[in-house]
This record gives C-alpha cells, sequence and structure tokens, in this order.
C-alpha cells in the first residue's frame, strides 16, 4: 500500500528533477546493506588505536564542528 503511494507522489515529479530522486532512493537502499556491518567508533578505544580511527570522518559529523 505504502508504496503504490510513493510511486503517485513520484508521478507529480517534474522529468528532471527524477534523476535527483532516484539517486537519493539509490543511496539510501545501499546504505541498508551497510547497517548489517558493525558501527565505526570514532576515537581511541581503551588501550589501542581502532581502524575506525584512520577512517575519514562523515561530512555529517564534520560539519558538527563549523
Amino acid at each position: 500500500m505504502l508504496i503504490q503511494k510513493i510511486i503517485q507522489e513520484l508521478k507529480d515529479i517534474p522529468e528532471e528533477k527524477l534523476t535527483e530522486i532516484y539517486d537519493l532512493i539509490h543511496d539510501f537502499r545501499l546504505g541498508l546493506n551497510q547497517e548489517d556491518t558493525q558501527p565505526r567508533t570514532p576515537g581511541l578505544l581503551i588501550g589501542q588505536l581502532g581502524e575506525a580511527f584512520f577512517e575519514p570522518l562523515p561530512e555529517e559529523e564534520l560539519q558538527q564542528w563549523e
């Protein structure tokens, strides 16, 4: 039922904007697959550095420092 509502909303979006919507949906769906992996723990771990320490910060975290 909800998918029908989404499809109806998509029908009302101008053709030139559909690429943006597709990219949003596609990236969201790919992100769902990544949720199964262990979450990143930024910073120091007790007594050791984790691999996450060396990963770049996500854009959302970087924006919090502005």
